[in-house]
């Protein structure tokens, strides 16, 4: 019999209505924990599975979600990808992931086949400046996280302002007064509100700010090596460095390793992100941690808000995800 019992048959087994098991399958809400718990009995028993093609008919809804992001191997992307999933999987929705690799040109083909799958919503971290076009070409909900794009209606983001803060802070007082920040080139909203923190934490310690110590490159280790090691071969001054990220901070760490230079003794770094490298390289590295699980959990509790109320966007709805330093060896 297994697989072949109907709605109606759990109804009978479990003593309830077929309303009640369409809620509790449905993840609707309308139902005691005792009612869930003989329901799921009997599905789990009989190895019931939703028909979603049928349901979709039904409702005109895919229980499917797009994420996007801009590079499926960083980890901290990963980490919100999981979380997304996760979450997403215990409401019954199956979820497409793409990665368009920092190209916005890939970003609109993830897009244009997501829409083309009838996807219920995309959860967003986008290489654009501006996505205003996105609301023009699709009646899709969209959830933007991590970064901030013009137009973007409902955003979820790390206080990355006060990441940059800290981290520079971190430094200052620990005795450092040249401070290099390594920087995205590309100046996504999160660099510029982390260099927003990293001006600040000067103000506020009256410590004078030389814009010559921003260095903007790749974000990765291989071009934080290099620039840090010219950095030094063309004999600059600074004994603290503020990373944009933690691969960043470990090419950082690398190249003054390579040239002499004892972390922290003589060098002071705090990276961004708080992912698993920074703990287990030598030494490990001080960071500013993102909460991805809840940049994950927010994100879909927010998208499906949307999706139950038939909403593209909310006008400037903006939930903001505090940071915290967490404290090593390098600072």
């Amino acid at each position: 019999m297994k697989g072949k019992i109907s709605m109606v048959e759990i109804a009978e087994m479990s003593g309830v209505s077929i309303a009640t098991v369409s809620r509790v399958l449905n993840h609707n809400g309308r139902f005691s924990s005792e009612t869930e718990r003989k329901v799921m009995n009997i599905v789990n028993k009989y190895g019931y599975k939703v028909n979603l093609n049928a349901k979709g008919l039904r409702t005109n809804k895919t229980q499917s979600i797009g994420v996007i992001v801009p590079d499926i191997t960083n980890e901290f992307f990963a980490k919100i990808i999981r979380s997304i999933e996760t979450s997403l999987l215990q409401k019954g929705y199956t979820v497409f992931v793409c990665d368009s690799n920092e190209d916005s040109s890939t970003e609109d083909k993830h897009i244009s086949s997501l829409a083309a799958k009838d996807v219920d919503g995309i959860i967003y971290i986008s290489t654009k400046s501006d996505v205003k076009q996105i609301y023009k070409d699709y009646k899709i909900p969209v959830v933007h996280i991590d970064r901030r794009p013009e137009h973007a209606g409902t955003l979820i983001i790390s206080d990355n302002e006060m990441g940059g803060f800290l981290a520079t802070e971190a430094l200052i007082k620990d005795g450092c007064k040249d401070i290099l920040m390594l920087s995205d080139k590309n100046y996504y909203s999160t660099t510029r509100n982390r260099y927003k923190g990293y001006v600040d934490a000067h103000k506020k310690y009256s410590l004078p700010l030389n814009e010559g110590n921003v260095i903007k490159t790749d974000v990765s280790y291989a071009s934080s090596y290099d620039a840090i090691k010219k950095v030094i071969a063309d004999g600059k001054k600074f004994d603290g460095i503020f990373c944009n990220n933690d691969m960043m901070a470990i090419g950082a760490l690398q190249a003054l390793k390579d040239s002499g230079i004892s972390v922290p003794e003589k060098c002071k770094i705090v990276g961004f992100d708080d992912i698993t490298l920074s703990e287990i390289c030598d030494p490990p590295i001080t960071t500013i941690q993102q909460d991805t699980d809840m940049f994950g959990k927010k994100s879909v509790e927010t998208l499906l808000n949307l999706i139950e109320n038939n909403e593209i966007k909310n006008k400037n709805d903006i939930y903001v995800i505090p940071v915290k330093l967490v404290k090593r060896t390098t600072a």
